[in-house]
């Protein structure tokens, strides 16, 4: 990739609607020579915030929300490497405490995957390991927000990411005027992936200013070796490296790539759910048109 632009661009969502996938489609395309994905590739596309690149600054790791004045200064001081960087977020678009998360000075512009919230319900539940209640519960709260509970002893809250709900995290970054942004829908890029990652790395190019070519054979290779199932494979063959263990067991991870496209709440939930689910979030389930 050229540097001509030496800012950060966003791979944004909110918490299991395809975010994974996306970066193992964008760094297999970037930053692998022939287009074959490596589980490896995903370290080109850090998250953000985590520990590593506030080491250099005083916070309180063991408050919660203490690194948000520290999002800005951050982000000032990745961009002196003078090398564009990719950076998945599941942060909201917007101030925590009075302070940004992120702005125009630092930011190219931002991917955002929205997913059908009744599916990601689904994964949800399995990831965080809740029950209906507490899945739903989990996706309408405002002032929810996510942390490393597996190394909190050493990071405490250094990966603090405010996520609120399901609803709110789109809608910030879908009505922000200060970032370029691409709305992606996941259910698009299963069922389109080839048209649809095409847009992705045009949007990428003309925001990055990279007059390049697109490579249609790296494309083609890309998608031949990032499909769900391929995914799935590699998993049970080699484990993934963002697997998490499960509460009871620090041995046994909970399977990443678990359902994918055979999540269809339609088939998954009952009755007296959908209807939970279709009254909490209708109003963007029309505006989306997953109703």
């Amino acid at each position: 990739i050229n540097d001509k632009n030496t800012m950060i661009l966003w791979i944004a969502s909110y918490p299991k609607s395809g975010n994974t996938w996306l970066r193992a489609l964008i760094s297999t395309y970037y930053y692998s020579k022939d287009g074959v994905f490596e589980d490896t590739l995903l370290k080109q596309i850090d998250q953000f915030p985590t520990r590593k690149y506030f080491k250099d600054f005083k916070f309180d790791k063991k408050k919660a929300a203490d690194t948000c004045r520290l999002w800005l200064p951050v982000q000032e001081k990745i961009n002196t490497e003078n090398t564009l960087k990719f950076f998945k977020t599941h942060n909201v678009f917007g101030k925590v405490n009075n302070y940004d998360f992120t702005n125009s000075q630092n930011s190219a512009g931002c991917l955002y995957v929205v997913r059908d919230p009744r599916n990601v319900f689904t994964s949800v539940k399995n990831h965080y390991q809740l029950n209906d209640e507490q899945a739903l519960e989990w996706m309408v709260n405002e002032k929810n927000f996510i942390y490393n509970v597996q190394n909190f002893d050493e990071n405490g809250f250094s990966d603090f990411q405010f996520i609120s709900s399901w609803s709110t995290n789109y809608k910030s970054w879908k009505v922000q005027k200060k970032v370029p942004i691409k709305l992606i829908k996941y259910e698009d890029l299963l069922n389109k992936t080839y048209e649809v990652f095409f847009e992705i790395i045009e949007f990428i190019n003309k925001t990055i200013n990279n007059n390049e070519k697109i490579d249609k054979i790296k494309l083609k290779n890309t998608l031949k070796s990032t499909t769900f199932d391929t995914l799935k494979k590699k998993e049970i063959q080699k484990g993934f490296s963002e697997a998490v263990t499960t509460n009871k067991d620090a041995e046994k991870k909970i399977s990443f790539f678990h359902l994918g496209p055979k999540n269809d709440w339609r088939k998954m939930l009952n009755e007296k759910l959908k209807f939970k689910l279709n009254k909490a979030f209708e109003k963007d389930l029309k505006e989306l048109s997953y109703l």
